[in-house]
């Protein structure tokens, strides 16, 4: 008897294992939570109330000033301008040369598509800073640096994490479509213009979304080959906050806050069309 009741198993109401879902939810959601908090928090405060010991978690008098005079301490707008310049143009060339090339091994037949698939999927294993160099001298030479063309050119030359996610969604749209309109008269690029891109608006919305979050957020390659500050982004312009021996740790947070946004109200009003074009790469490849 004993031995039947120890292997009963033991049955949670459905209404605990809910609660208890959400409970850690909510958990998980504070702990990310909590760094845009203390963020907007450091943001309000005086410089002395920043690293008080006990910590001060808000402000008694929030100084909502910071948010002004950081932003006017530099030409944030100017910083702005020049980082949209490079975003924008970034996502027309992604889209333009990925779109193609994603078409190619989707729907094209060519010996050795799969090996060149294969060699081009490497490539994502190889970080920045091993290309950084040759890149450097080959722009060099070419007397783009401190333009905006090494920031920009690459682009339109596709990217492979891109070109994967395109061709994943390029694949479930039938062929009879193409066929169909084929049989109308049409050419591989109207198929291409009129057929799969329209299909593939939430593969194409994702890829838009990573590139103007990689734009907006990229640090390294503008400080490589952007000299001018009247040339410089909106991370490199954070920077000036931080000097040698001091950090105006008030103006960053505060800078910093408001530079983030434009890329939380991207994802907030696409994350519809952001979670679909992502779910196109669960297929098979």
């Amino acid at each position: 008897m004993n031995a039947e009741r120890a292997q009963t198993p033991i049955l949670v109401p459905r209404g605990w294992r809910k609660a208890l879902r959400y409970a850690l939810l909510s958990l998980a959601a504070l702990v990310f939570i909590a760094p845009a908090f203390w963020m907007l928090s450091s943001a309000l405060k005086p410089e002395y109330e920043i690293f008080a010991t006990p910590p001060v978690w808000w402000p008694a008098q929030p100084r909502w000033q910071n948010f002004s005079e950081a932003l006017t301490a530099l030409p944030f707008g100017r910083f702005t301008a020049n980082t949209l310049i490079i975003a924008l143009s970034s996502i027309i060339g992604h889209l333009l040369s990925c779109s193609v090339v994603a078409y190619g091994f989707a729907r094209l037949k060519a010996p050795g598509k799969g090996f060149f698939f294969v060699l081009m999927l490497s490539t994502l294993m190889l970080p920045y800073p091993v290309t950084m160099v040759p890149l450097y001298i080959l722009f060099s030479k070419l007397g783009w640096v401190n333009s905006f063309l090494p920031l920009i050119l690459p682009a339109f030359f596709g990217n492979a994490f891109y070109i994967f996610l395109l061709r994943q969604s390029f694949k479930q749209i039938p062929p009879d479509l193409e066929d169909a309109a084929r049989m109308d008269g049409a050419n591989t690029l109207q198929v291409l213009a009129n057929i799969i891109l329209p299909l593939s608006r939430p593969a194409l919305a994702t890829v838009a979304i990573f590139t103007f979050q990689a734009a907006w957020n990229d640090f390294l390659a503008p400080l490589i080959f952007l000299h001018e500050q009247s040339k410089y982004t909106l991370m490199l312009g954070l920077s000036f906050f931080r000097g040698t021996y001091q950090v105006d740790w008030a103006y960053l947070m505060a800078s910093s806050l408001v530079v983030t946004l434009p890329v939380i109200a991207l994802f907030f009003f696409a994350q519809r069309a952001f979670i679909e074009g992502v779910g196109v790469t669960s297929n098979k490849i």
